[in-house]
């Protein structure tokens, strides 16, 4: 992968980048490109992405034999220019810890489909993203094609593993019906701490994503229109660190409109969270202010609200939900009181209608009981 430095020179400040392109296997040394003088980091990638281009037009050593994790290395380093921090970090992890641990030292012409077909077959066993492994895989491969370095691709020869149905109920039960949320919400209230109270109000009434609500600035929230727009996203990037992307999609970019209760609640939290950072020597008055942020008034862990869930619901023997099972319960109970499948794909931000069809078809305890109801009384008998 290439580096990027910036030194000094008489004439100023100048930028270089060393890009690894493989190991001579005559010698058994690494070797890399060193290219420098470029007057900003701008330039210095633009003359990266050049010399990407030029390996891929005119292609490498076809006598050079290059290792599957070498070939990986260089698909990673053009693939980190097309897609957000947070998606490299998470396809980076699983080359590090899925398929370099399998392919990494096998030189990439040697690798049959036998060798592709085991990998699946051992992934399938122990993961569900073993699909997502596999097409990773495969990408590096036909990379490999394009550089010419390999002629063929070995997982084009594989047989696909699928994963049959488990007899579970846990998509069906990731949601509160009315009365169970009413409970959360009063169990919140008794232990008095409303910075949790808060972020689930927002997450259970708006249907809003976790990273959406992390996100959040005060200038987001119009309290005269009682609005609230979603223009970000929280994540996690490289090194695990947190960074502000563009939301999922397009359509996940909306303005959504809040219930007055939602809105004192926000209205409240917001007075005690400039009281409580004030006690510390915090100004909040700046127009970026979280939302919601931790101690130190910077961004949570997306982490930490599965911890504040997971303990609010052993403290009062509640349903066991996930965060993302407040934007489900949002759905379910939007369905329920009567709002249509458009209305539902629009608040929640949906990039298609079969999304919403699709994952939030179930309907609440309640409703099934309405409409054997409904049946009984229609048929009158």
């Amino acid at each position: 992968m290439a580096t990027f430095k910036q030194y000094s020179t008489k004439k100023g400040k100048r930028w270089l980048f060393k890009h690894y392109i493989g190991t001579n296997e005559e010698t058994g040394k690494r070797e890399s490109v060193l290219r420098r003088g470029f007057a900003t980091k701008k330039e210095a990638n633009l003359a990266l992405s050049r010399l990407l281009l030029e390996i891929e037009q005119g292609g490498l050593k076809k006598n050079k034999k290059y290792k599957y994790h070498e070939v990986a290395t260089m698909w990673l380093e053009q693939y980190k220019n097309t897609v957000k921090e947070s998606t490299y970090a998470k396809i980076d992890l699983y080359f590090r810890v899925h398929i370099i641990p399998i392919f990494g030292n096998l030189y990439i012409n040697n690798i049959t489909a036998s060798t592709c077909q085991k990998a699946i077959n051992k992934w399938h066993k122990k993961n569900t993203q073993y699909k997502i492994f596999f097409r990773y895989t495969a990408k590096v491969f036909e990379y490999a094609i394009t550089l010419n370095i390999l002629n063929t691709n070995p997982t084009t020869r594989v047989t696909i593993p699928k994963r049959m149905a488990k007899i579970q109920d846990d998509d069906y039960t990731n949601f509160y019906n009315k009365e169970e949320l009413q409970h959360f919400f009063k169990c919140l209230e008794a232990d008095n701490r409303y910075m949790p109270l808060t972020l689930f109000r927002v997450l259970a009434f708006t249907g809003m994503r976790k990273g959406e609500a992390l996100a959040l600035n005060w200038q987001d929230i119009n309290f005269k229109e009682n609005t609230i727009r979603i223009n970000k996203t929280l994540s996690k990037g490289l090194g695990k660190r947190m960074v502000i992307q563009s939301p999922k999609t397009k359509t996940s970019i909306r303005t959504l409109s809040l219930d007055p209760q939602t809105v004192n609640v926000l209205k409240t939290w917001r007075k005690k969270q400039k009281e409580f950072y004030f006690m510390q020597g915090i100004n909040t008055l700046k127009t970026s202010q979280l939302v919601f942020s931790n101690k130190e008034n910077n961004y949570l862990d997306s982490r930490f609200s599965v911890y504040l869930m997971n303990s609010i619901a052993k403290k009062h023997n509640l349903k066991r939900i996930t965060t993302h099972g407040l934007r489900h319960t949002h759905c379910s109970l939007l369905f329920e009181s009567g709002a249509s499948l458009q209305d539902v794909k629009e608040r929640l931000g949906h990039s298609d209608i079969q999304t919403t069809m699709n994952i939030y078809t179930h309907v609440t305890e309640k409703a099934k009981e309405n409409t054997a109801d409904k049946f009984a009384k229609y048929v009158n008998f």
